[in-house]
């Protein structure tokens, strides 16, 4: 679990279930993802977020606000595979938030606490984060937090057709202090 000053970065619990379903099932939400995902996709989401931390420590935890003990989405740290997207092997900072955070400042102080949680208990040189080019807002953290653009590993999503609006990916990252 990481504290922050209004945030609780901790494994997903049963309960969530339900809020986090709402979160990615929000247009708002998918209108980034490239489709909103249904329940279903969202609890084997979940399973898979609470799999990869029981196994490893570390993960996206759910992020739920202190003020009013909300699960808001996630925020943390995940492992992009060899050849699971052109930037694999890495550990990737992310975050999705339900559309009533956004704009609060949320998503930068978790981003910054798990970027340091990762760098103080995970041995690797670099974390990542990337989006698609159009989205600012997450470009607006990753700078931030710190991570720089590294257009030389810019990607094109192989799981989006060509044409989609989303399809083309910036890569930020930063390097271990």
């Amino acid at each position: 679990m990481i504290e922050t000053d209004r945030l609780i970065l901790r494994a997903f619990r049963e309960s969530d279930r339900e809020a986090f379903a709402a979160i990615n099932g929000d247009p708002r939400v998918g209108a980034w993802l490239g489709g909103v995902i249904n329940r279903a996709a969202s609890d084997a989401m979940l399973d898979r977020i609470n799999a990869h931390i029981q196994e490893t420590g570390w993960g996206l935890w759910a992020a739920e606000r202190k003020a009013d003990a909300r699960l808001i989405g996630f925020i943390g740290l995940s492992t992009v595979k060899a050849g699971a997207l052109p930037i694999g092997p890495a550990i990737e900072m992310g975050w999705r938030l339900a559309p009533e955070a956004w704009g609060g400042g949320f998503a930068t102080e978790g981003a910054q606490a798990a970027l340091d949680w990762g760098f103080d208990h995970i041995d690797t040189s670099e974390i990542i984060a990337f989006t698609a080019t159009t989205n600012l807002a997450s470009q607006a953290v990753m700078r931030r937090i710190g991570l720089a653009p590294d257009p030389g590993r810019d990607f094109d999503h192989p799981r989006l057709a060509e044409d989609h609006p989303l399809r083309r990916h910036v890569v930020f990252a930063a390097k271990r202090p």
